[in-house]
């Protein structure tokens, strides 16, 4: 159990409720409130929506031990990147096999590691790294990882990663030279993809190259779609258009008679949703210009959870929680800015609220993605704490919950 942690599990709270008894307690620290059910809602909605694609979280984006043994004990496989990754996704309680290796450029003594534990799937895109593996770990079922078109997704990928197709076949020759098992190939259209055809030609592509490794003598009998799928409350309808395409394509390309395993590694798509932030005002300064901003000062930041702005180009809405409020009160012009001693810690520069005071919250909701992974504690400042739900909508087995908070406890 984490010291960052908190490990009650409601099934009758709201973000709300659970505001309302923070603020009863006299406590003032930032916090998350997280909706494991959710989760739930998701993973079998991507089992309804995408059932021939096996999803394998994509742990970077949110390492939460709670998250991660609820995708394990649900079913879910693992896309990690790192040693500790790894190790985070074994300790959950997931095996072995339900983790690909999923950075193409890896520590080689994290490849001794992965080696040691089982983890045999990794992937490649360059001649160096099969040379790597070969004398590491030449037992490796190896997939390779090609460069795909990631132009209309929000972090595109393909600058650092991908084979070219033009590419792929000395590629491949090198491998069949090195007695390397190649057993497919992984594509990934970009972080937050925007537009579902980016799937669709990826897919082309993969056909294309497994058609081609055959000719070299391959036999092709994995295909990883990668991640790029939205997660925000209210994209529901994309995550529908995006599986279609992806289905047909599938259909066309490999269909179930090939026997091609199939996978992917949504990351944003689990958790964004999920977590709703809680930051509290801890200062407020009222300008005497005219037209000028009220500035908040709330207690995370952008070298906490907030980094998602620069890193993620993350789109934010903030919700005014007031203890006491009235009619009469009309938004205002303001800026919300994070706790440290750096001026660039600005959360918003342009926003309307209403006129709030020190010790209100500010709400941020769809925060559970790439935000406190990446969180630091500069200037002293502690990382928010968790505080986990259950929303009564989703039909799930309370005692699970209850075993995860015990073992979590334990």
């Amino acid at each position: 159990m984490t010291v960052d942690t908190a490990i009650r599990i409601d099934t009758d709270k709201t973000v709300l409720d659970v505001i309302k008894d923070t603020t009863q307690e006299g406590l003032e620290d930032p916090f998350y409130v997280v909706d494991l059910g959710d989760i739930v809602y998701k993973y079998h909605l991507w089992k309804d929506l995408l059932p021939r694609a096996h999803p394998y979280y994509a742990v970077k984006c949110n390492d939460c031990p709670v998250v991660l043994e609820l995708l394990a004990a649900l079913g879910a496989g693992f896309d990690c990147a790192s040693k500790r990754e790894i190790d985070a996704v074994l300790k959950s309680g997931a095996t072995s096999s339900s983790v690909i290796y999923a950075n193409p450029c890896k520590t080689s003594s994290f490849i001794t590691y992965a080696a040691s534990v089982g983890v045999n799937v990794m992937t490649f895109d360059n001649e160096l790294e099969l040379h790597k593996i070969k004398k590491l770990f030449s037992q490796a079922k190896m997939v390779l990882r090609i460069r795909v078109d990631d132009s209309k997704s929000i972090c595109q990928l393909g600058v650092k990663f991908g084979c070219d197709e033009q590419h792929v076949p000395s590629l491949l020759r090198v491998a069949k030279d090195l007695d390397l098992n190649v057993i497919g190939v992984s594509f990934h259209v970009g972080s937050g993809c925007q537009d579902a055809h980016a799937y669709a030609l990826a897919l082309e592509t993969s056909a294309r190259v497994f058609t081609l490794a055959k000719i070299l003598g391959f036999d092709f009998t994995f295909l990883d779609i990668g991640g790029g799928f939205p997660g925000f409350k209210e994209d529901a309808i994309r995550f529908k258009e995006i599986s279609s395409v992806i289905n047909e394509k599938l259909d066309r390309y490999f269909p179930i008679t090939s026997g091609v395993e199939i996978i992917a590694e949504p990351g944003r798509y689990f958790t964004a949703s999920a977590f709703t932030l809680c930051t509290n005002i801890i200062a407020k300064r009222e300008l005497s210009f005219p037209n000028e901003d009220t500035m908040y000062y709330v207690n995370d930041g952008l070298y906490g959870s907030f980094n998602c702005l620069i890193f993620d180009h993350a789109v934010i809405t903030p919700l005014a929680y007031q203890m006491k409020t009235s009619a009469e009160d009309k938004l205002q012009k303001s800026s919300i800015w994070g706790p440290t001693c750096d001026g660039m810690d600005c959360i918003l520069k342009s926003c309307y609220l209403p006129p709030l005071n020190i010790g209100d919250w500010i709400l941020f909701e769809n925060m559970g993605a790439y935000t406190i992974s990446a969180a630091s504690n500069f200037n002293g400042f502690e990382k928010p704490i968790l505080k986990f739900i259950l929303s009564s909508s989703y039909e799930v087995s309370l005692p699970f919950f209850k075993k995860i908070v015990k073992e979590q406890h334990n």
